[in-house]
């Protein structure tokens, strides 16, 4: 069982804390972006429908699950290459949503790296010094 948030290290609570705002503003300005801000129709587009997969690993950050953080830092890369092509390819403003949608996977990354890494190196350096084992005939 997870620590609770209280209980967490510092560098743990931050990493936590930045992986969940950045995955929230990237569900946000996936949102704004696609029905609002610049859509690729005007009156909105179906093209909202691509944060629903950034909604299902929101329970996982929040309860600190260690897998959940490793396979959000490989399944974020999806909308970090949706940003670079849309850069690339929209006119302003949308190129500068997609921009910002990149700033966000990168943020969203880091954090998620740091995490797992911060919460590795915490397991490792309280897990039980191994001892000497029994010799399997003496036993």
């Amino acid at each position: 069982m997870p620590d609770a948030p209280a209980s967490l290290p510092p560098g743990v609570a931050l990493t936590r804390a930045v992986a969940v705002a950045s995955l929230l503003a990237l569900i946000a300005l996936g949102l704004a972006w696609e029905l609002w801000l610049a859509p690729v129709r005007p009156g909105g587009s179906w093209l909202a429908l691509k944060v629903l997969p950034l909604v299902l690993p929101l329970p996982g950050l929040l309860k600190l699950r260690l897998y959940t953080y490793r396979w959000v830092a490989l399944f974020i890369w999806l909308y970090f290459v949706e940003g670079v092509v849309r850069a690339a390819g929209d006119r302003a403003p949308s190129s500068w949503y997609a921009l910002a949608e990149v700033v966000l996977v990168l943020i969203l990354f880091a954090a998620c790296a740091a995490h797992v890494r911060l919460r590795l190196a915490r397991a490792k350096a309280t897990a039980p010094a191994p001892g000497p084992t029994p010799h399997p005939e003496r036993s």
